[in-house]
């Protein structure tokens, strides 16, 4: 059977790969793009009900899509690449193998916050929720636990917005961030990872509350609407890609 071959295993990988990415990116844009502003309109009591009913649901979907789009994706480098060209790193000096792998690392930083971050603080919100339902206390230390899922959580939209681009135009199909063109010049693709690696960091120390603390405005004005989070996401990949363009002769 075909399946059991390399080419199928590729395929399996790559569509399971695909399909657990649309579930973990469709619940992230959803979280921030519909349920946060519709829960501000809430009424405490709905809003309590909705998060006992509806979140911890989504929340499991949510958690689990993500750790399986990485470990797919992982799959995927193992066993084959792009048409017909191993992830080696002769890959990895091209224009596409640089620009995914930037992608898998902003990736592994947003497993990270679903896992560390936002589904613990979460427990915490959902928890209370469910207390005060019954009639019990709130809990003193939800409001702060929801600021922290909050910041995770649009910290990983802005993420996506490289992400999702990158993984189809780069690692892909090589539409975008100049195709597959090798990068000879190794102090320009130093300048890169120095380049990738300030932002991975410092907007993950930023979003962790280690830099800027965790209260609205500063830094963290990034983070304090969906709309916000959006254009800094977009302003990134733009940023990317017009970094190509510019630093390996495109323009």
């Amino acid at each position: 059977m075909r399946l059991f071959t390399e080419s199928g295993f590729n395929g399996l990988f790559r569509m399971t790969h695909a399909m657990a990415a649309f579930m973990w990116m469709g619940l992230l844009w959803f979280f921030n793009f519909v349920q946060v502003p519709a829960f501000a309109e809430m009424d405490p009591v709905a809003r309590n009900n909705a998060l006992d009913k509806q979140g911890w649901r989504a929340l499991w979907w949510f958690r689990h899509s993500a750790w399986l789009t990485v470990a797919t994706g992982i799959l995927v480098f193992g066993v084959d690449g792009v048409d017909g060209m191993l992830y080696d790193g002769d890959f990895m000096k091209t224009s596409g193998g640089m620009v995914l792998t930037a992608a898998i690392a902003f990736a592994l930083i947003m497993l990270y916050n679903v896992w560390m971050v936002i589904w613990p603080n979460q427990q915490i919100v959902i928890a209370n929720a469910r207390s005060v339902q019954g009639g019990g206390e709130a809990d003193p230390a939800a409001p702060a636990a929801a600021r922290k899922a909050a910041m995770a959580s649009r910290q990983n939209l802005i993420f996506s917005m490289f992400v999702v681009p990158a993984m189809i135009g780069g690692g892909y199909t090589g539409v975008f961030f100049s195709g597959f063109d090798t990068i000879n010049d190794g102090g320009l693709r130093v300048l890169y990872w120095i380049v990738i690696a300030a932002i991975a960091v410092g907007m993950e120390l930023n979003a962790l509350g280690i830099v800027g603390g965790t209260a609205p405005g500063g830094t963290n004005i990034v983070y304090d609407t969906h709309a916000n989070a959006l254009h800094t996401g977009l302003g990134i990949t733009v940023f990317v890609w017009l970094f190509f363009e510019i630093f390996f002769g495109k323009i």
